[in-house]
């Protein structure tokens, strides 16, 4: 007996096929069961008549619950009615693995199905979510390799922290103490001087006790870095990425965008057209000219004026040259204007926030040097890191675009912990 997919049993149409998966849904009569199979490609509605096989494989009908695990044999055959336009007459079946009052049922509460994610997981939502998910990591590495970036991995332990003590986790190692990666950043610049373009797609953690629908504490990260970049090439890569992921999905996942209600002439846009290039200074002062909102220079944008900003473009828009004093310890002054720093943050459309941070890296060491102590740091803790300056730096940027963020955008979910299997936050680490 050779199964086939749900999907190939659809494609083929017609005659006698067999599948295996699990029960979906079930209803039906002393008479007659309905059987709704799903498997990883799609549904299809199965039908058991009473009179048309054995009292064995009659009474295993009568016994299948939701999530049974089994194995059908049947005709299919095009029926306008089915959900999936398809049915299958079955002559012989085979209970796999029984299933019992699975616990998951209509009219389940969120945290009811945070505390069952592990079966959560088998729901057609969830199921539509990481194959758009798969997409996309496929497209990263796409985009990167066609452009001759090698991928590297830089160590989830590391010495020092890249931005921020306060966002981060401290383990022990050994006797001693050590971080949970940020980001790659710091372990990776010292690469590009051996392959001069290099990507990864790696976790990345974060400690922070915000509990919005935009925040995880293991998330994914893409990052790249580029040595001889100028900033407009880093914007360039960030951009290009971004539609790569878009792109993929539209061309891949257009049944899984249906199955989510995502309409996806609303991705469109941000594959057709280039994204608005500005400056940090240029949107304080709209903001307060457009929404009357009175922004102080010099500080970070909060989440309700990337709400409000959001609201202008139907494609994400780039934002540069952010105040110096709330930036990174490695970004690189702008040459113009040394309150500023090449850098910049990509902000989604829709209310999705921000989805890439990214800047030229400061080549000076001094300048380096001076802004760690101004951030309480012992420019000792990075002499690995200053080396990269001391022996024949070069200019180099990159970026970090947070995957699961790219993801519930795409994907138009309300809660960045669907754009994830198993979402870590501050209030749940199992299951």
């Amino acid at each position: 007996m050779v199964f086939i997919s749900i999907q190939e049993a659809i494609k083929q149409g017609k005659g006698k096929v067999s599948l295996h998966g699990w029960c979906y849904r079930e209803r039906g009569s002393n008479k007659l069961r309905f059987i709704t199979l799903r498997d990883s490609t799609n549904i299809i509605q199965c039908v058991i008549e009473k009179d048309k096989v054995s009292e064995v494989i009659w009474k295993d009908a009568e016994s299948i619950g939701i999530e049974t695990a089994l194995e059908l044999t049947g005709e299919i055959k095009k029926d306008e009615r089915a959900p999936t336009g398809y049915e299958m007459s079955i002559t012989d079946l085979h209970i796999v693995g029984k299933c019992d009052n699975f616990p998951i049922q209509k009219d389940t509460s969120i945290e009811f199905l945070a505390d069952n994610r592990h079966l959560w997981l088998r729901s057609r939502k969830m199921t539509a979510i990481l194959k758009i998910r798969s997409t996309i990591f496929g497209a990263v590495h796409q985009y990167f390799r066609s452009r001759g970036f090698y991928e590297y991995q830089s160590p989830i332990f590391q010495p020092t922290q890249a931005e921020g003590g306060s966002e981060v986790f401290k383990v022990p190692y050994f006797g001693d103490s050590v971080f949970l990666a940020q980001t790659w950043q710091l372990q990776a610049e010292p690469a590009i001087f051996s392959l001069e373009k290099i990507y990864t797609l790696a976790p990345s953690f974060r400690a922070e006790k915000s509990k919005t629908s935009r925040h995880l504490t293991e998330y994914w990260h893409a990052e790249m870095e580029m040595a001889w970049s100028k900033f407009e090439d880093i914007q360039d890569h960030a951009e290009g990425v971004i539609k790569a992921c878009i792109k993929a999905v539209l061309d891949t996942n257009q049944e899984e965008l249906k199955i989510l209600e995502r309409d996806p002439k609303k991705l469109e846009p941000s594959l057709h057209k280039p994204f608005p290039r500005t400056t940090y200074t240029e949107i304080v002062k709209e903001l307060e000219k457009k929404a009357k909102m009175k922004v102080e220079w010099g500080k970070d944008l909060r989440t309700v004026e990337e709400d409000i900003l959001s609201e202008w473009y139907d494609t994400p828009v780039i934002i540069t040259r952010y105040p110096k004093i709330v930036k990174a310890f490695y970004m690189k002054e702008d040459p113009e204007n040394p309150k500023v720093v090449l850098g910049f943050d990509i902000i989604a459309p829709e209310h999705y926030g921000e989805i890439v941070g990214a800047s030229q890296r400061e080549e000076d060491i001094s300048k380096i040097e001076d802004n760690l102590r101004k951030q309480g740091e012992n420019p000792r803790d990075y002499d690995f890191y200053l080396d990269t300056r001391r022996y024949g730096s070069v200019p180099h940027g990159g970026f970090g675009m947070g995957t699961e963020r790219v993801i519930a955008w795409i994907c138009g979910l309300e809660n960045i912990k669907d754009a994830i299997a198993f979402p870590r936050t501050p209030d749940r680490y199992k299951p």
